[in-house]
């Protein structure tokens, strides 16, 4: 039988991003700024959703235009269908492409994961924030720009946040999204790196325009849906006495092949929705990490270039390992973004080297004991080198594509699982050089996932969660070996977290703290802002820069 903590993660896990922002941030800081009344314990009413990340910085002086792509009311698994239309009056090119999402929802309801395609492009995945009795608004921005061509022309949109609604779970999901455009001056190029062309997979095959020179595929990876899959990060073997099991593990690696040949491997970042962790809580104002903003993994396909450019399709695969066989609860969507030669016709190049370690994925598991609880240490990683080159209009240009994955976590739990931990830790190290004519150009990436957090099922069923959450990333790039651009991003979460399970609603009696801070340093300037809630209510909004 389940726990019946492991019971109440997976009751509101979710069905089927960007910038989150609540409140106007000079508003927010001026209300937090004065004394604030914290009440004893959660009511029915709480500070809209809020986080400390940057807004998306929007050109100032340039013309914009605004188009209303998706407008509608979610109760169940029916896609909204519209059509997009480019504005008219701001151009064929764009400085920026803003997205936004405004949501609003009452009542009760659980988080929901949601996606909205644009010409079959996935241009946002987003999930939605549980609501109080009284309503709550949020929104979601995200920089579009590197859609572009997709935006160029009139697609067809579907969009669909997939949601529930009967006489226990009442809360409607209303919704809006639009596009601002902001003009480019007269006689300037377009958005510098922005690609030529946004392509999507057609059954399973990819097939490229033949004078591609930069290949890069985006997926956005999530584990969901309901199920232990939502949670893979504390999935045990068979051998241990748990109830999300998984036959190798919690070891888990987004793989890309072409023509079934390893292309790519990627981290899949361990993202808490706000039901996580069974306490609800803990997410009401400030989500974690990705929450609302759910990053696509980025691959780096410009290697094989030489093979992708023959005018064939080729297949294209997304795995996930360590997914046990037969079991669903991963989503994969593919976009592929193409940078062409504008004085060839044609491309040619080859794979010229590629290197794969075999993968280490190592689950030792201790069993309890009466004064012991039950362990299980994981110990995973994989190494991938890829070569090739492009001869293109401006010489042979050699790209290297080099990626280390590496994860340890110790999971902890009592018989019944009333206490229930976990320590994680994962990296995902990346080096991308581009060798051409005159000196190389190497782009060096860090990013570090980190969870520690434990769930306790008390005396008189009260339930604690104190959790700690990490997304760190260092990015430095070199010209000639000499650093020309640097950032370095640390979004940390806490939250401890108190209620009454197995109650209605108004029983709960939950108290809890939040906090948030999100620092982003760099050559493009210095970001680091801070939050805290108790019992719902925002206590602070403080920017140190």
């Amino acid at each position: 039988m389940r726990s019946r903590i492991v019971m109440s993660m997976l009751a509101g896990a979710t069905l089927l991003a960007s910038t989150l922002l609540g409140a106007d941030p000079a508003r927010a800081a001026e209300a937090a700024a004065q004394p604030v009344d914290v009440p004893a314990e959660f009511g029915t009413d709480w500070h809209d959703p809020v986080t400390a990340a940057p807004a998306v910085t929007r050109p100032v002086g340039s013309k914009s235009c605004e188009v209303v792509v998706a407008e509608a009311q979610f109760k169940d698994f029916t896609p909204y269908q519209g059509t997009y239309e480019p504005p008219s009056g701001c151009g064929a090119s764009w400085s920026k492409v803003v997205l936004r999402m405004d949501g609003k929802v009452k009542g009760r309801q659980y988080d929901r994961l949601g996606y909205l395609h644009i010409g079959g492009v996935e241009v946002l995945r987003t999930s939605t924030p549980q609501p109080s009795p009284d309503g709550i608004s949020w929104s979601v921005e995200k920089d579009v720009t590197r859609y572009s061509d997709t935006l160029s022309e009139a697609r067809p949109v579907e969009m669909l946040i997939g949601n529930v609604v009967n006489d226990t779970y009442t809360g409607i999901l209303d919704v809006k999204v639009t596009l601002t455009f902001y003009a480019e001056p007269a006689g300037r190029p377009a958005a510098k790196g922005t690609p030529d062309r946004v392509l999507t997979l057609q059954d399973g095959t990819l097939t490229t325009p033949r004078n591609s020179e930069r290949i890069v595929a985006e997926v956005y990876a999530t584990g969901s849906g309901g199920g232990c899959e939502e949670y893979w990060y504390l999935t045990v073997p068979d051998a241990a006495p748990y109830s999300c099991k998984a036959t190798d593990g919690p070891y888990r690696e987004v793989q890309i092949k072409v023509d079934g040949q390893l292309a790519g491997i990627a981290a899949p970042f361990p993202t808490v929705w706000t039901g996580g962790w069974a306490n609800p809580f803990l997410w009401y104002v400030i989500p974690g990490p990705r929450a609302f903003d759910i990053k696509p993994i980025e691959y780096d396909l410009t290697p094989f270039a030489g093979l992708l450019n023959d005018g064939r399709p080729h297949d294209v695969e997304v795995s996930v390992v360590g997914v046990p066989e037969g079991q669903a609860g991963w989503s994969t969507p593919v976009n592929v973004l193409v940078w062409q030669d504008a004085e060839r016709a044609r491309v040619t190049g080859r794979l010229i080297s590629h290197h794969a370690s075999d993968l280490a994925n190592s689950s030792t598991y201790t069993p309890g004991s009466a004064d012991e609880q039950h362990r299980l240490d994981t110990d995973g990683g994989h190494r991938l080198t890829v070569a090739g080159y492009v001869d293109t209009s401006h010489g042979r240009v050699a790209t290297t594509v080099s990626r280390a994955l590496a994860n340890t976590s110790v999971h902890r739990w009592t018989d019944g699982e009333n206490t229930d931990g976990l320590t994680a830790t994962w990296t995902d190290a990346e080096n991308v050089t581009v060798d051409g004519r005159g000196p190389a150009r190497t782009t060096r990436t860090q990013r570090t996932y980190t969870m520690d957090g434990t769930t306790t099922l008390g005396a008189g069923d009260r339930l604690r969660t104190v959790l700690t959450l990490g997304d760190r990333e260092a990015v430095a790039e070199t010209f000639a070996g000499r650093r020309t651009a640097w950032s370095w991003l640390d979004d940390a979460y806490t939250g401890d977290a108190t209620y009454t399970a197995n109650v209605p609603r108004d029983q709960r009696h939950a108290v809890g703290t939040t906090s948030e801070r999100y620092r982003l340093y760099g050559s493009a300037g210095c970001h680091d802002r801070s939050l805290v809630t108790v019992q719902g209510v925002l206590t602070e909004d403080r920017d140190r820069c």
